[in-house]
C-alpha cells in the first residue's frame, strides 16, 4: 500500500510503499476513502505535540470502508462505511472513559490518530474497536472527511458552550473550524457573526449563515459585538490568542468565550469583569466517539459538509508544505481510488 510518512519533526512528507497491516485483537482494518489535511499536521511538523511518535503516518480526518476485523471484534461488519477521528484509543477504565468521555481519558498515555498511531494518509489504516464510527446514509465520504475533526470540534464545542436557537454566536476566524462553527450554529437556529481581519471572506461567511461580518482592520471587534447586543458565545477558531483577547469585551452577560484554536500567548482576564457579568471562559477538545456520532447525524440531517478540494496522495507533500508556509487556502482532502 502507498502511505505518506513524516519520518521526523521538521522533515517533509514522504510517499512510500508499505505492507498492508493485519488487524490484531481489538483492531479493525479500514480501507481509506479520503483523509482531510488538518492544521494539526502543521503542528505535528513544528513540534507542538511532545507525545508524538516518529516515523508516523499523519491524518485523523478519515473516511473509509471496514475491510477486516481483528480477533474479538464483531462490529462494524466488513463493508461498512466508517469515520476515524482525532482520538485513537483510551484506557476504557477511568471515570471519564466509563462516562463516554474517552477524549478526556486520564488512565493511559494519550493516543492520537496520526500523531501517536498511524493515521489516514495511507490506503489502509488500523482503527481501534469502538473508535470507528459508521457514517450515516447519504453522507459524501470525501466531503465529509473533515467532519471527523473540524466538524466534531465545532459541533461539540458549541453544545458544551450552551449555544441554542436564538443565541448570538460570534465566530473568530474563517478557516476550516470557523466554517464548521458558522454552519452548525446557523443550522441550530443561532444568530451568527463572523469576525476576521479583512472583508476577503465576507461573501462566503454570509453564504454560510452569518448575519453580521466584522473586519478587524476596520473596527474594534469588541465594540462591534457590543453594538450587536453582545455575543452569548464567542468561539475562537484561530491558531492565535490575539483575536480572543481583542473580542473578549464583546461577550454578553452570562456569556461564554470558547477556545477551540490554541495560540502560544496567554489570555489576560480581568476577574472583576468576569464576576460582575458572570462570564465563562472554557476550552473544548475534539470529542469522543459518541460526539462524532452526534456530529455526523446532525450534519447529515441538515446537509452540512465542508467545502473541500480533493488532492492525490502524491500531491499531499506539496500541499502540506504550503500549509506550513501559511500560503494554503481552503480545505484539502486526500482521496484514494
Amino acid at each position: 500500500m502507498r502511505s505518506a510518512v513524516l519520518t521526523e519533526q521538521g522533515k517533509p512528507l514522504e510517499v512510500v510503499e508499505r505492507e498492508v497491516p493485519e488487524p490484531g485483537p481489538g483492531e479493525i482494518l479500514v480501507k481509506v476513502t479520503a483523509c482531510g489535511m488538518c492544521f494539526s499536521e502543521v503542528g505535528l511538523m513544528q513540534g507542538h505535540y511532545p507525545f508524538a511518535r516518529f516515523p508516523t503516518v499523519p491524518g485523523h480526518e478519515i473516511s473509509g470502508i471496514v475491510a477486516k476485523l481483528g480477533p474479538g471484534v464483531e462490529w462494524p461488519e466488513p463493508g461498512t462505511p466508517v469515520g476515524g477521528q482525532w482520538i485513537y484509543g483510551s484506557c476504557g477504565r477511568c471515570d471519564q472513559c466509563v462516562r463516554g468521555d474517552q477524549v478526556l481519558c486520564t488512565g493511559a498515555p494519550r493516543r492520537v490518530t496520526g500523531i501517536t498511531d498511524d493515521g489516514g494518509y495511507s490506503e489502509y489504516y488500523i482503527a481501534r474497536a469502538g473508535f470507528a464510527t459508521p457514517l450515516p446514509d447519504g453522507l459524501d465520504p470525501v466531503a465529509a472527511a473533515p467532519l471527523m475533526c473540524a466538524g466534531i470540534t465545532a459541533f461539540n464545542g458549541l453544545r458544551h458552550a450552551g449555544a441554542t436557537a436564538g443565541s448570538r454566536v460570534a465566530v473568530l476566524g474563517t478557516g476550516g473550524v470557523g466554517e464548521m462553527v458558522t454552519r452548525f450554529a446557523a443550522a441550530m437556529g443561532a444568530r451568527v457573526a463572523v469576525v476576521s481581519r479583512s472583508r476577503r471572506a465576507e461573501d462566503e461567511a454570509r453564504g454560510r449563515g452569518a448575519e453580521l461580518y466584522v473586519a478587524t482592520d476596520e473596527q474594534d471587534p469588541a465594540d462591534a459585538l457590543r453594538g450587536w447586543g453582545g455575543a452569548d458565545v464567542i468561539v475562537n477558531t484561530t491558531p492565535s490568542t490575539a483575536p480572543a483577547q481583542a473580542s473578549l469585551g464583546g461577550v454578553a452577560p452570562d456569556g461564554t468565550l470558547l477556545i477551540l484554536g490554541v495560540g502560544a500567548e496567554n489570555l489576560a482576564l480581568a476577574p472583576g469583569a468576569l464576576v460582575m457579568n458572570r462570564v465563562r471562559v472554557m476550552g473544548s477538545p475534539s470529542g469522543s466517539p459518541h460526539d462524532l456520532r452526534d456530529t455526523l447525524a446532525f450534519a447529515a440531517a441538515h446537509g452540512i459538509v465542508p467545502d473541500v478540494t480533493p488532492v492525490t496522495l502524491d500531491e499531499a507533500p506539496g500541499v502540506l508544505a504550503t500549509m506550513v508556509e501559511g500560503r494554503h487556502h481552503g480545505r484539502s482532502v486526500i482521496t484514494f481510488g
